[in-house]
């Protein structure tokens, strides 16, 4: 496999932090986050399966990366007495469960955006004839918001199968839902907004 220099960078980076964040979830017993890991690393190992044929650019391997650093620290680095995923960034409402804008929520609304910017260039890439059209913005939107849900039921193991898991009610749940489809709706139209731009109409993604 001819593996270019940029994916080696990426690569090894991602597999870097992901090795320090299991030694502190190993350290701190969390077996919960440990699961997390090990989904990542299936999800790496698949994405990097099928990179010759994806041909994904440096800034969508980055972008990817980058979520599953925050991923990591969501649930690695201590904040007041929690996790940073608990933590609140922006207060703008709070009433029980219902809370945000938490760190979670951003995750979701960033990792979701991400994922439909990499739905949305693998149907450029092997479906050119979409290219111009409603679909090749919508069909991410609704493939994203379908994987967060795949999301959902991945968290949901964790609660049957760990104890004391920090993943939340329902009300966090469909919260976190309605981060990953604005997340994923707004990635679309950046995408729609500067892929119609005249100096990227005939450009290569």
């Amino acid at each position: 496999m001819n593996i270019k220099p940029f994916e080696w960078t990426v690569l090894g980076v991602t597999l870097g932090y992901t090795a320090i964040f299991g030694a502190i979830f190993m350290t701190a017993g969390n077996s919960e986050f440990l699961w997390y890991i090990v989904t990542m690393l299936i999800l790496v190992g698949l994405v990097a399966l099928g990179q010759r044929k994806a041909e994904f650019p440096a800034w969508i391997l980055w972008a990817l990366s980058l979520w599953g650093f925050a991923h990591m620290a969501g649930g690695g680095v201590p904040v007041a007495g929690s996790v940073l995923y608990a933590h609140v960034v922006v207060p703008v409402y709070a009433s029980g469960d219902f809370v945000f804008l938490r760190y979670d929520q951003f995750v979701h609304f960033y990792g979701f955006g991400v994922t439909a910017i990499v739905l949305w260039y693998l149907l450029r890439r092997h479906f050119p004839v979409l290219i111009g059209t409603t679909s090749i913005l919508v069909f991410p939107v609704l493939g994203a918001m379908g994987l967060g849900a795949v999301n959902e039921i991945i968290e949901f193991i964790a609660v049957v199968v760990f104890p004391n898991t920090n993943v939340g009610g329902y009300i966090n749940t469909a919260l976190d839902l309605v981060f990953n489809a604005l997340g994923a709706i707004v990635a679309m139209v950046l995408v729609r907004v500067f892929a119609s731009r005249p100096e990227h109409q005939s450009a290569q993604v």
